[in-house]
């Protein structure tokens, strides 16, 4: 692996939605890299609640005060696009204990598929350790207030997706 890919870092998700959690992650992991490639996975097997391009452009939004991120939409292995765009480092965060066994089989499978990869772990800040995708779209399709939790762009396109006001 050469010195410049170690300098680009993927962080790989389905972004279904983008939270605080992932913001912080990806604002912390921006001082260890020269650049970060966010790939937002389509990820047709797990139904998304929001269309893959509309996935991408909150992302883009909720990370633009970020000046070394890219945002770039996916819908391949991810070995193929760790490949396609040059990275030498695969991020992933860990929220709790819980996360770990499947993050370190995917960690695994990854160091198959593409050894010349590292795959680096980060944790979240304290307060955003709690985040998921999962409860924030869950509070937002009964209708509750995901502000506290998301870029204010995604509360009123996770509020518009169901049919509520903004908050």
């Amino acid at each position: 692996m050469t010195a410049s890919r170690n300098r680009i870092a993927v962080y790989p998700g389905t972004f279904d939605p983008i939270t605080n959690g992932h913001v912080d992650l990806v604002s912390r992991a921006s001082n260890l890299f020269d650049k970060i490639i966010v790939g937002v996975a389509e990820s047709p097997g797990k139904s998304p609640a929001l269309p893959l391009a509309e996935r991408v452009a909150l992302t883009r939004t909720a990370l633009a005060d970020i000046p070394n991120v890219e945002v770039r939409g996916f819908d391949s292995l991810l070995a193929h696009f760790v490949h396609e765009v040059g990275a030498g480092v695969l991020l992933r965060g860990l929220r709790a204990v819980s996360d770990f066994e499947y993050e370190f089989q995917l960690a695994s499978m990854n160091r198959h598929l593409i050894p010349d990869v590292e795959t680096l772990f980060l944790t979240p800040a304290e307060q955003h350790s709690f985040l998921s995708s999962t409860l924030v779209r869950e509070i937002a399709r009964l209708g509750g207030d995901v502000s506290g939790f998301v870029h204010p762009d995604v509360a009123a396109a996770l509020s518009a997706r169901w049919g509520h006001r903004s908050k």
